[in-house]
């Protein structure tokens, strides 16, 4: 068991560094959690990531604490299962399944199908959201009652103004 809760040190700096790599800054998991932060729609659009924002700030603290604090240290403040969840974190970033990943496959714009014509290699096109709204076209027979309408409201003036004029 101690052997287990030791690790968790080490798995937390493999992830930092990654992190850091990827940022090109010192502050790699920090960055990280500002990235989600930064991002409003990510627990509307990504499955989990409010659990895995608040796991994130969490384990931040306990290595802090780990680190910074005299009377702390992994045996106490660290269960059998802290490492492995930031390995498998750093699986996922690694397979790209990780929260801000996920994001980004959320948001990025999605190919059209379109028929390929003779002779013509398929382009890629991209549909972004059509404008909410779209005035209605206005057919004949509505033209047509309209104009009707608009000379029998002229025909009752004209009928009501002979009528009060004798």
């Amino acid at each position: 068991m101690i052997g287990e809760i030791m690790n968790f040190i080490s798995s937390y700096k493999t992830l930092e560094k990654l992190c850091s790599d990827i940022y090109g800054d010192n502050h790699g998991i920090s960055t990280y959690i500002d990235e989600m932060q930064n991002r409003p729609r990510g627990s509307y659009l990504v499955r989990g990531w409010d659990d895995d924002l608040k796991q994130l700030k969490h384990y931040r603290w306990v290595r802090n604490q780990i680190v910074h604090e005299p009377d702390c240290s992994e045996d106490n403040m660290c269960d059998i299962g802290d490492a492995e969840w930031v390995n498998t974190f750093y699986s996922r970033i690694m397979n790209q399944t990780d929260p801000l990943a996920m994001y980004r496959k959320a948001t990025a714009p999605r190919p059209a199908a379109k028929s390929v014509q003779r002779n013509q290699a398929a382009q890629p096109q991209y549909t972004y959201p059509a404008p909410q709204y779209q005035p209605k076209k206005t057919s004949n027979k509505s033209i047509g009652w309209i104009v009707f309408i608009i000379i029998a409201v002229i025909i009752g003036l004209v009928f009501a103004l002979k009528y009060f004029l004798t």
